[in-house]
């Protein structure tokens, strides 16, 4: 049970505002959403449009698996994207339903998540998207340069660019995603984060370990992949956002087309300022964050970045029906 205080009380009298996040890759599980299509009309139509889309059943992949396959960057990112997209449009279905308006005031998406913002805010298609993500996973695999990601847990900032410094030794390494503070993705060829992990450790972290990713996202390492997928970018009619979206390259606003075409190209070679995000959503007066899609890894960074906001993701038992409750705790039950 939530302790309440009167800064909570009043916290919950005081206007509220939203913003809509999104999930990257990594957040895949085989039979994600696998209820909500069970149980939301609006989210199996989702599913049955990725198949049409596709060409293949990606919806059998999604709920049945198998792991190793899903978890390929050509099909996870897809996968993503669809049951992020199934869990908007459980969201708007319900909220019609229930008379409630939904207005998010920003939104943002983790990496890939980008795109799933990018069809809640309007400026893309849902069919047009899940073409550019697969594309854009395929395009990763087979134009990057061969490495990984790994994650380091525990030490500051300057500790982990000490650590990057000193790797670059052993070749090409950066610092990919500021996920929270404590909390930094590395990406680079195997030697130099092989040896970046274990200087971790020996500096003091909690925990650094390689993910099970095979490409090294958000990197240099990804420049061949980013031009082939530029030319792609360049081709398709992106509008204007009905809600402005966060970038993950500079944690800035992007209001127009060209700006959203511009920051999918270049973050593919650029980290993931999450950090820096959550905390300009926070400085624009967010007080809850929904997290749409699979898992709920947004909502803890998010929580450790500014705890005093609310957050909210979907993916939790309940998660859709406490959006409509006054007074909404969290449904993992951290509310602030």
């Amino acid at each position: 049970m939530t302790h309440r205080t009167d800064s909570t009380v009043a916290a919950e009298a005081a206007p509220r505002s939203h913003a809509f996040v999104f999930p990257g890759q990594g957040s895949q599980y085989v039979g994600m959403g696998a209820e909500l299509v069970a149980t939301s009309p609006a989210a199996a139509r989702v599913l049955e449009r990725a198949d049409a889309a596709l060409g293949f059943p990606i919806s059998r992949l999604i709920l049945e698996g198998p792991a190793d396959e899903l978890d390929e960057t050509i099909n996870a990112q897809p996968a993503i994207l669809a049951t992020s997209v199934a869990y908007l449009e459980a969201m708007r279905d319900q909220a019609e339903r229930a008379g409630v308006l939904l207005e998010p005031r920003l939104l943002a998406g983790h990496s890939a998540g980008q795109y799933a913002a990018a069809v809640a805010a309007g400026a893309i298609d849902f069919e047009t998207a899940i073409h550019l993500v697969r594309e854009r996973g395929r395009i990763m695999q087979e134009r990057g340069i061969a490495g990984g990601m790994g994650a380091v847990i525990g030490l500051t900032d300057s500790q982990v660019h000490e650590v990057v410094d000193a790797a670059r030794a052993h070749g090409e390494i950066s610092v990919a995603n500021t996920n929270a503070p404590g909390q930094i993705v590395l990406s680079g060829v195997i030697p130099a984060l092989a040896f970046a992990l274990e200087l971790s450790k020996t500096v003091g972290a909690r925990k650094a370990v390689r993910l099970t990713v095979s490409v090294a996202s958000h990197s240099p390492l990804m420049r061949r992949a980013r031009d082939e997928f530029g030319r792609i970018l360049a081709r398709i009619p992106f509008t204007d956002p009905q809600v402005p979206m966060l970038g993950n390259v500079h944690a800035t606003l992007i209001s127009t087309a060209d700006g959203l075409r511009t920051e999918l190209t270049d973050h593919l070679v650029h980290g993931v300022q999450w950090t820096a995000s959550v905390r300009r959503m926070v400085a624009d007066g967010v007080t809850d964050f929904v997290e749409i899609g699979p898992g709920r890894v947004l909502s803890g960074l998010i929580r450790r970045i500014s705890p005093e906001v609310w957050t909210h993701p979907v993916d939790a038992p309940g998660g859709l029906a406490r959006l409509w409750l006054p007074g909404n705790p969290d449904p993992d039950g951290a509310s602030a």
